[in-house]
């Protein structure tokens, strides 16, 4: 049983190698948050145009299929 706690230990540290350190994680979150605040303000604004865009186009549509 050691010797299994032993391999899989061993056979795990590489794998540290590919997670980055906390503290250069948070910059990285931060941005992140930041970019969806401001992309969620844009959507909000262009949502209700795009409505009314695809309203306007299905009402012409259903006017040319009468």
């Amino acid at each position: 049983m050691l010797q299994l706690l032993f391999a899989v230990a061993f056979s795990a540290a590489p794998l540290t190698l590919y997670v980055p350190p906390v503290r250069s994680l948070n910059p990285f979150l931060e941005a992140v948050e930041m970019f969806v605040r401001e992309a969620a303000v844009y959507t909000l604004r262009a949502y209700p145009r795009v409505r009314l865009g695809l309203r306007r186009i299905l009402a012409s549509l259903n006017r040319a299929l009468r």
